[in-house]
């Protein structure tokens, strides 16, 4: 099947225009990503979004896939001499894999089974007769397929064996296998039970101790906590239809007399639905099952995950970063405007040592000497403590001073990317600038981490491991050319993710850097190794260089367009220069004097967005946040306080909130608002400063129940 079919079955699937669904599918297949087809390639696609051109994308991977199978059971009839016109007819019109497999499975190789045994027999046309349904005396009729030398010993035997054959017809029927497969969709329910003897050690699952409900409505997590249940030993599943729906289903399809050969073939239904036919359905069921609910669990996850990374940065400031600690003292450190180490050094304020003095002392002293403007703090152990501390400290100017989420800062401290950025310093250092860096440009810091490690997602080490990755790598792709990256201050790992780069492609860039100094045009991408035209196409939009010679390098205006610009500027006879900063000179412009056969209204409208803000962050403005100074362990907690709180991950059941307490609160999805919520994400994003209401606090289990229910919401 070529593109242009390809093509034209998509769009019908998705309910777009076949040309954009043809541009597209040849731009994918030329090597363009997502990022670039989305933002430069709006006249093709008729401005299709990240997320369709994704769909377009992985639907052609499954039409291939559903191809490639189709060529590997054909090749496989023909060896077996099987394949009719109609058969292959049939292959070909399949349209999906579960189909194809359908009809394929009779003539799959298979290991010895009762029927295969009856075959070898001679059983094969008495099942035949039986089946037929033609004939009163099926027991005279196998009378002639004794034969003790094969083992059937009686017309018992022979006709047993035929049923057996004729179960396995039943089973392999594709048709069959189809309503089958529509009443498990439909009805199926999915049931967990304790696994004996387990009652105690599984306690954690004890709400699924006795638990069903319909398969289609169970929700993702719900799915997942059961499945990992089973796979821990302590839960028993099963998903079941009525058996006399299904046997009832089947009568309809092979009864078609009212004998005793019918009767046989009755019996046989039975045997195949309770032996081959309900099993195989209720695995391919708990499949499909789990294929939805991990799909569900990586959406969640990359949602979160996109909040996270898109989170306000704080700038370009003057950072000192405390990692807190009790035992082993809080490692300060300080980061230059680029998050460079400038210094580092550890305090002992908290017990057992105490040293409020000289801690007190020693920052005062590192504020003033690094012109320090914003301070960082973690949010694990310590962290209320040293804030309360940092708070109670008389600065000669004011400050930022604020809790930053820590989660998966030791994960980069102990990994190579950190020892090869600072090789001469151990973990606690390395900790304390991921805190402070995150601070300033939450992205730039967190593509520095496996994004499994950051602890926003539900479920996430049991869903399909290589989706969720492919799923995560391309959010942070998603983001970062959303954002845009700063070639001469970009890490090696940010350079990465820039659409058309890649890892080989980022360690030249960084090493012609070094050996060449900052970039001072898009140009210069050319020199690098490797840089050639493909990657210049893709990534050069993406690439920033601030202050450069030529104003459009800074600005999101992709190179292919700056004669665009030019034409503006030579309208107006003034400069690009003149033409950015006068939005006076912009409003004279006509934009459709500019289009031409590569350039469309989409793209002069980007242009002109970008010229009134060239370079301009996406994200949203940073805003401080405090947590309540009257509460800084559980036990401070009493019900029906209201607390300020910052959202720190989503679920589908509800969305975790950090109150200051080392101890994030649930908010039940029940509780998120005053209406009916399907999608906590409705209400809430990840980082959200929010005003919840404490239900109820179980110290020993250590949960926190909250609402936000009738609760204004702070923040955007």
């Amino acid at each position: 099947m070529d593109i242009e079919k390809y093509a034209i079955l998509i769009a019908s699937e998705l309910g777009v225009s076949r040309s954009s669904v043809f541009n597209t599918l040849t731009l994918l297949e030329s090597g363009a990503t997502i990022p670039f087809i989305a933002r430069y390639r709006k006249e093709m696609t008729d401005s299709m979004d990240e997320v369709m051109i994704g769909r377009v994308r992985d639907r052609l991977i499954q039409l291939k896939d559903l191809d490639a199978r189709r060529v590997t059971i054909l090749h496989s009839l023909k060896e077996q001499e099987k394949l009719t016109p109609e058969l292959e007819a049939a292959v070909m019109n399949a349209a999906a894999m579960a189909e194809l497999e359908d009809i394929y499975l009779p003539y799959k190789p298979k290991r010895k089974t009762r029927a295969s045994i009856a075959r070898e027999k001679g059983l094969e046309p008495l099942a035949r007769i039986i089946m037929s349904q033609k004939y009163n005396d099926p027991e005279n009729r196998a009378e002639r397929f004794i034969d003790v030398e094969k083992g059937v010993n009686s017309t018992k035997e022979a006709i047993r064996g035929a049923e057996d054959i004729i179960a396995e017809w039943v089973n392999e029927h594709a048709y069959g296998r189809k309503r089958i497969r529509l009443l498990f969709r439909k009805e199926a329910m999915i049931t967990s039970r304790v696994s004996k003897g387990k009652e105690e050690e599984g306690s954690n699952y004890r709400i699924y101790y006795d638990y069903h409900e319909p398969l289609s409505k169970a929700p993702s997590h719900r799915v997942l906590a059961m499945l990992r249940g089973e796979n821990e030993g302590f839960l028993k599943l099963s998903v079941e239809v009525e058996n006399e729906k299904a046997e009832e289903i089947l009568d309809g399809i092979f009864i078609r007399s009212d004998n005793d050969s019918a009767g046989l073939v009755k019996e046989a239904i039975r045997d195949s639905c309770k032996r081959l036919l309900l099993p195989s359905m209720e695995t391919e069921a708990r499949q499909w099952a789990k294929e939805i609910a991990d799909a569900e669990a990586i959406r969640v996850f990359t949602e979160n995950l996109r909040q996270l990374l898109l989170a306000p940065p704080l700038g370009q400031k003057n950072v000192l970063a405390i990692d807190p600690g009790f035992r082993t003292g809080c490692k300060l450190v300080c980061l230059g405007k680029q998050g460079e180490l400038l210094h580092n050094e550890t305090i002992y304020p908290h017990p057992p040592q105490n040293d409020v003095k000289d801690a007190v002392h020693k920052i005062r002293s590192l504020i003033n000497a690094y012109k320090i403007e914003a301070i960082a703090i973690g949010n694990g152990t310590a962290g209320r403590e040293t804030e309360r501390l940092i708070h109670s400290i008389p600065f000669d100017r004011d400050l930022i001073a604020l809790a930053v989420n820590e989660s998966g800062a030791s994960v980069y401290s102990a990994s190579a990317i950190a020892r090869k950025e600072f090789p001469d310093y151990d973990v606690t250092v390395r900790g304390a600038v991921s805190i402070g860096r995150r601070l300033m440009d939450p992205l730039a810091e967190l593509v520095k981490i496996d994004p499994k490690s950051i602890g926003v997602g539900q479920y996430q080490h049991d869903v399909d491991q290589p989706a969720l990755q492919k799923s995560l790598e391309e959010t942070v792709m998603s983001c970062v050319n959303m954002v845009g990256v700063e070639v001469n201050t970009a890490s090696e790992e940010l350079l990465t993710y820039v659409s058309g780069v890649g890892q080989g492609l980022a360690k030249n860039i960084i090493s012609y850097r070094n050996q060449n100094g900052p970039f001072r045009s898009r140009e210069q991408f050319r020199k690098v190794t490797r840089f050639g035209e493909k990657a210049f196409e893709q990534a050069a939009g993406f690439l920033r260089i601030r202050n450069a010679d030529n104003p459009l390098d800074s600005s999101a205006v992709h190179p292919e367009s700056y004669h665009v610009v030019d034409r503006m500027a030579r309208k107006l006879h003034c400069s690009v220069n003149e033409l950015i900063s006068s939005e006076s000179l912009r409003s004279k412009l006509k934009l459709e004097e500019f289009m031409d056969e590569k350039t469309g209204l989409p793209t002069l409208q980007d242009i002109f967005q970008e010229l009134a803000k060239p370079g301009r962050d996406p994200r949203q403005k940073f805003e401080l946040f405090e947590f309540s100074k009257e509460v800084h362990k559980m036990d401070d907690l009493r019900a029906g306080m209201k607390l300020p709180g910052i959202v720190t991950n989503i679920t589908n059941f509800g969305a975790f909130v950090d109150i200051g307490v080392h101890q994030d609160g649930l908010v039940h999805v029940s509780q998120l608002a005053d209406r009916f919520v399907k999608d906590p994400n409705e209400i809430v994003r990840l980082n959200q400063k929010v005003m919840v209401e404490v239900i109820d606090i179980d110290i020993p289990r250590k949960r926190i129940q909250l609402s936000m229910k009738s609760q204004n919401k702070t923040g955007n």
